[in-house]
């Protein structure tokens, strides 16, 4: 499947064990050659200061009201995408910006 960033999509996300995966809701950040640099989303309240709560979760294509967390990063290749669900709003998109450039730092 063909990504692209700023859109959300439906992947199958392997645990760290290799043994089993589970399918999560997950935004493209950016493409790194075959693989795909991706956030993770979530129904949870948002925890961190780098956690961001979708305003616009309903036109993006999410069933419930959602947060994305950029502290939550998963490099995947593009077997693992299963279904598009939308695109982050513009609302949305200038709130991960500002949320990036403010609070994502090297800590070394």
């Amino acid at each position: 499947m063909t990504t692209s960033p700023g859109e959300f999509w439906v992947a199958d996300i392997p645990f760290t064990n290799g043994q089993a995966s589970k399918k999560r809701p997950v935004l493209v950040l950016w493409q790194d050659g075959l693989d795909v640099v991706v956030a993770a989303v979530t129904s949870a309240q948002p925890r961190t200061q780098t956690d961001v709560l979708l305003q616009d979760w309903q036109q993006s294509g999410l069933r419930v009201p959602s947060t994305v967390r950029l502290s939550r990063l998963d490099c995947l290749e593009g077997s693992l995408f299963l279904a598009k669900i939308g695109t982050v709003t513009v609302n949305d998109a200038a709130q991960f910006k500002t949320t990036w450039s403010e609070k994502i730092t090297l800590k070394f």
